[in-house]
């Protein structure tokens, strides 16, 4: 567990060296510090409707920058929602929320999203979880990507745990990352995982919005985060049955349209099943497309 006097080392706060996009060599750096939990603590979930206002008053209140970051169940559900959103913010400490209760109960975030509406909102891979928050009413008016910063500085390796160890320090653990986070209860230790994401965000944006400035790529970072969030949203991808996986070997209309009558009929049980399209069902062999019958030499 790190206290919360353990202190963020000083070239996080200033600015990477000069050298800093490139790789460390092995025995230049010391050892990252583990961070195993949230310095104040792991919060208990906010999964009430009622209690959404005093948490909007609550980060309202904070001061500077706030991190966001929200947990979907990709490969576990059809969904794109989001089933877990943390925050940070200086003066309000961190906070998770459980939006599916609250989104049950007919309710949505808008309250913390107006609450937030004049702070710059840090996220890592913003595009990923702009659509799933937008879904809660939580939208951003201006935000810094700190992936997208520190692929623009020219790091080589801009995850999460990769840059902000290299920047600040410290190492993140990962191995809840591709987890189903639609399970309830939550365990503790995904808990951890979570509130940690948001932990040192704003801190890795300081470091990262440092290095910008000192490459002078200041400007070209603000019109990129400003296309986040005024960008349209992706367009669905058109003839989706087209990646199904062996189709390269059907030839003919008549087979491609048995491959595109099963992708069609399993993404239907998917979505009414709210799974994942790969698991949902499997197709057996004697339905699916046959391959094409090699030539032979006498033919």
């Amino acid at each position: 567990m790190v206290d919360a006097s353990t202190p963020v080392p000083q070239d996080a706060t200033t600015h990477a060296p000069a050298d800093s996009t490139q790789d460390t060599a092995v025995g230049d750096a010391p050892a990252p510090v583990l961070l195993r939990e949230p310095r104040e603590g792991i919060p208990e979930p906010v999964a009430d409707a009622a209690a959404v206002p005093g948490l909007a008053a609550r980060f309202g209140a904070g001061t500077g920058p706030v991190a966001l970051d929200a947990e979907r169940a990709s490969g576990y559900r059809y969904s794109q929602r989001a089933y877990l959103v943390q925050l940070r913010r200086s003066g309000a400490g961190t906070a998770l929320v459980d939006p599916i209760p609250i989104t049950d109960a007919g309710a949505d975030l808008s309250a913390l999203s107006a609450a937030l509406a004049d702070t710059e909102w840090v996220l890592h891979a913003a595009s990923q979880d702009l659509a799933c928050l937008a879904e809660l009413n939580l939208r951003p008016h201006r935000l810094f990507d700190t992936e997208l910063a520190a692929r623009l500085a020219g790091f080589e390796r801009v995850g999460l745990a990769a840059i902000t160890e290299r920047l600040l320090g410290f190492a993140l653990e990962k191995q809840h990352s591709a987890a189903d986070w639609s399970t309830r209860p939550l365990p503790e230790s995904w808990l951890a995982y979570a509130a940690l994401d948001v932990e040192l965000l704003v801190e890795l944006r300081d470091a990262l919005d440092a290095e910008l400035r000192r490459q002078g790529k200041s400007q070209w970072a603000t019109e990129e985060f400003a296309a986040l969030v005024h960008g349209l949203p992706s367009r669905p991808r058109p003839e989706p049955w087209r990646r199904t996986s062996g189709i390269h070997r059907v030839r003919g209309a008549r087979g491609l349209a048995r491959v595109r009558a099963l992708w069609t009929a399993r993404d239907e049980v998917a979505r009414r099943r709210d799974t994942a399209r790969a698991g949902c069902c499997r197709t057996p062999p004697s339905s699916r497309p046959p391959r094409p019958t090699p030539a032979t030499s006498g033919s």
